[in-house]
């Protein structure tokens, strides 16, 4: 027996549960959550350029939910199969149902709900689009040349409100809203220095700055950590020739915030910030299993996928002059060879690769999933699942006589 999926339809605003403009991540977590009440979830997305291309989560069988490549965030939403019973879905507007098994919407309750619309097949309101085409969301596809009256509404869609009844691009950034409100918006990597973050819905930003800010900074400024996470893994410090004055490494530990893509790696003797991480969250379909998450991805990306909130860095260049406001930056989207020049225009990066297998005995991932290449500049490290995918980056430092350099 199947429960109801009882939803509100907010033009322009969401339906339901879910809200334009949320993250991808919060939505799957939300999913996880509610699993008996969304027991399959589908994943898919562009193999070769996850990163920047949208992704479409299918909450079978009523849901298409579609999220903006750069930004990962929910940009429109479609409800389909209307009449089906398995569940039965009910949709709401201003308090009253407008469809249900029992309840057919057609044209005519349209016209009387909402009222005159933008001429065309569909009925088009701001922020909210109904369609007579059976699974199908192609622009230009012709109707009756006659309007049935009694029509039936095959598929409901809402997004942002357009100004001409049209909605926003598909492929498209979602626009700054509330829901976003609280919520990293980018995150600038200052080299030798740390990062500074910006929120939406503020105009404050917080910079955190490497070898100064302390963890208690942190927790003022960006609440508890969703985790604190002591240090174990330490095969990469026998690259590191830094020691403690007593001979023993400074292990540290790491504020994790899942919620804003970023990890703080803080000294055990100091509590000082000494490395920060920041995540692109790309589509994996190891985390997806690993995590038992209720949903299928299309194609393997990256095992951390879905761990953190997408971190949307910059890296910020040298400004040109003293009167320069606008230094140069590179973005997590650009290109390897355009931020390797932009971060050493007269070499290549040094690499070493990780395969996750190696820590499991029992773990078994598709070929392309588990091999992780560090690539290492002067200044930061990249871990990245192939040469135009970053999965993160990490950035720290080491003061030595006369001029400061980043480290692994």
């Amino acid at each position: 027996m199947y429960s109801t999926l009882n939803v509100d339809i907010r033009p322009g605003e969401g339906l339901g549960i879910f809200d334009i403009g949320a993250s991808l991540w919060t939505i799957l977590d939300r999913l996880r959550e509610l699993h008996h009440m969304f027991p399959q979830v589908d994943v898919k997305y562009d193999p070769d350029a996850s990163a920047v291309t949208p992704i479409i989560v299918h909450v079978r069988p009523h849901l298409d939910l579609l999220f903006s490549g750069k930004g990962q965030r929910l940009h429109s939403i479609s409800v389909r199969r209307l009449r089906d019973p398995n569940p039965p879905v009910m949709l709401r507007y201003n308090d009253t149902v407008i469809s249900s098994t029992e309840e057919v919407l057609r044209r005519v309750v349209v016209n009387r709900i909402f009222g005159p619309t933008y001429p065309g097949d569909e009925l088009r309101y701001p922020g909210l689009w109904f369609s007579f085409e059976d699974d199908s969301i192609a622009e230009g596809i012709q109707g009756p040349s006659v309007v049935d009256r009694e029509q039936e509404v095959k598929r409901v869609f809402i997004s942002q409100k357009g100004n001409d009844g049209r909605g926003e691009d598909a492929l498209g950034e979602v626009k700054e809203c509330s829901v976003m409100e609280g919520d990293v918006s980018r995150a600038i990597v200052k080299i030798h220095d740390g990062i500074v973050l910006n929120f939406y819905g503020s105009s404050k930003s917080f910079h955190v700055r490497l070898g100064e800010t302390k963890a208690q900074d942190l927790s003022m400024e960006l609440g508890p950590p969703s985790r604190i996470h002591y240090k174990e893994d330490e095969r990469m410090s026998i690259h590191s020739s830094k020691k403690h004055a007593d001979g023993e490494d400074d292990r540290g530990y790491f504020y994790n915030y899942f919620d804003h893509g970023i990890d703080f790696l803080i000294s055990d003797s100091t509590h000082i910030v000494k490395k920060i991480v920041l995540h692109t969250n790309i589509v994996s379909v190891a985390a997806l299993t690993t995590q038992l998450l209720p949903i299928t991805p299309r194609k393997p990306g990256t095992p951390l996928f879905q761990r953190y909130k997408r971190c949307s860095w910059e890296i910020e260049g040298s400004p040109e002059d003293d009167e320069d406001d606008t230094p140069p930056r590179k973005r997590f989207y650009d290109r390897f060879e355009t931020i390797s020049h932009f971060l050493d225009p007269h070499g290549t990066p040094s690499s070493m690769l990780l395969d996750r297998t190696d820590d499991e005995d029992d773990l078994t991932l598709p070929s392309s999933a588990t091999r992780r290449v560090y690539l290492i500049f002067r200044r930061c490290v990249f871990t990245a699942q192939s040469a135009s995918q970053y999965m993160a980056m990490a950035g720290s430092y080491l003061k030595l006589p006369n001029h400061h350099k980043w480290r692994a």
